[in-house]
């Protein structure tokens, strides 16, 4: 019964469990079935790994996640950090130069 109640929430209003996510490093199969959808994952997701205590999650779990996010949504993460948390970006610098390096040429041209 609560999955009924949860899917036929907005996910804007949905908690959603970072913790667990990060720790499996894996999206749920449809969770993400809009843009919309999308940027406030990423959103929500930016938020949470700045709350969390240092060590609550690794790098390694995040870019799993990132990695089942469409391109413009990563990009987004990141761009989202900047702003949010300008000097949060040399704690993520190496996740950040390994999804940008694919971008580099779409970056750059």
């Amino acid at each position: 019964m609560p999955s009924q109640t949860s899917t036929s929430l907005p996910f804007a209003a949905q908690a959603v469990p970072f913790h667990e996510y990060l720790t499996f490093g894996k999206i749920p199969e449809g969770l993400i079935a809009s843009d919309y959808v999308g940027e406030q994952f990423v959103e929500r997701l930016v938020h949470y790994i700045l709350s969390v205590p240092s060590g609550s999650f690794t790098m390694a779990k995040l870019g799993q996640l990132l990695e089942q996010l469409d391109p413009r949504h990563q990009i987004f993460f990141f761009k989202r950090l900047k702003e949010t948390s300008p000097d949060s970006l040399k704690d993520f610098a190496p996740l950040y130069y390994g999804f940008m390096s694919e971008f580099h040429d779409l970056l750059f041209t």
